[in-house]
């Protein structure tokens, strides 16, 4: 093994680069179970905030890696795993993002954990993956929406106000609170994206007050992000989303409903636990403090 791997940075233009990078992703996500690299990155990859690295040692290619924007995410191809590539690669990319830095461990490995210990990094965030199997017949929501209504999203007429209520919702949110209105555009123009499938609930007035915007992409329905204005929780209007959400993922096929949320969210994982959802993957999210 070359004691220092050599990382190779791709340009956007690299196609043949980036393929490999998404291959050694997809073999990942085939072994562990979880994706390597998750959906923020990935968008930031491809708008150009972040950088897709290689890792190789000597002429074999044992890795992959994002740094940008103080983040760092790395995986070693799983037949090349403790070798000692993964400490040696941190090194490398540990110097490309000097002072605070983070990295998500995906799957909470227990490899990772052990790196984190002794790189000094401290965890700062636990996300939850829940998942429910969606039963043959779903409950019908039990709770008066008082006058509201739920209707899908309309391209180009609710942009601007989706984007300030979840800013609102999200408000210390550190990924989802800061998603623009070029952000929203780029999701929609993923292959999954349909506004049939992107719940908007409205009160008596027309207002946008809470939504449920589902991601439907094979067997497994996933509930994207879901949020109610701050000033109408309390009524029931986040079980009445979800349960029109999981009746649609039904409807359209799904056999399996997705979620991610933060493990301290109390209120969010208590409703999402009383409906049925239950652990799947923990992702934990390091610290390198400057200094």
């Amino acid at each position: 093994m070359s004691e220092f791997p050599i990382l190779s940075a791709l340009s956007k233009t690299d196609a043949a680069g980036l393929t490999e990078f998404h291959r050694i992703a997809a073999e990942a996500l085939a072994f562990d179970g979880y994706a390597p690299f998750n959906e923020q990155g990935l968008f930031d990859l491809h708008s150009g905030l972040r950088t897709a690295y290689l890792v190789r040692s000597n002429d074999l290619l044992v890795g992959a890696a994002l740094a940008g924007r103080g983040e760092i995410d790395l995986v070693i191809t799983p037949e090349c795993r403790r070798r000692g590539y993964g400490r040696a690669a941190w090194g490398e990319l540990g110097a490309l993002e000097p002072g605070e830095v983070t990295a998500w461990s995906h799957g909470d490995h227990p490899g990772a954990r052990a790196l984190a210990v002794e790189l000094n990094f401290v965890a700062v965030r636990t996300l939850l993956e829940l998942r429910k199997t969606l039963a043959d017949t779903m409950e019908s929501a039990s709770v008066s929406l008082d006058g509201a209504g739920i209707s899908a999203f309309r391209p180009g007429l609710d942009d601007a106000e989706w984007v300030d209520l979840n800013a609102l919702v999200f408000a210390t949110h550190p990924e989802q609170g800061a998603i623009t209105e070029a952000d929203l555009a780029a999701r929609q123009a993923e292959s999954w994206f349909s506004s049939d499938d992107f719940l908007i609930l409205r009160d008596v007035e027309g207002r946008m007050i809470g939504y449920n915007w589902l991601k439907i992409d094979g067997a497994i329905g996933e509930i994207y992000v879901i949020g109610v204005y701050p000033d109408a929780a309390g009524h029931g209007f986040g079980r009445a989303l979800m349960q029109a959400g999981l009746q649609r993922l039904h409807a359209a096929g799904c056999s399996t409903a997705a979620l991610y949320v933060e493990a301290d969210s109390a209120g969010a994982v208590h409703l999402y636990r009383s409906l049925g959802f239950t652990d799947h993957t923990v992702d934990v999210q390091y610290r390198r403090l400057a200094g």
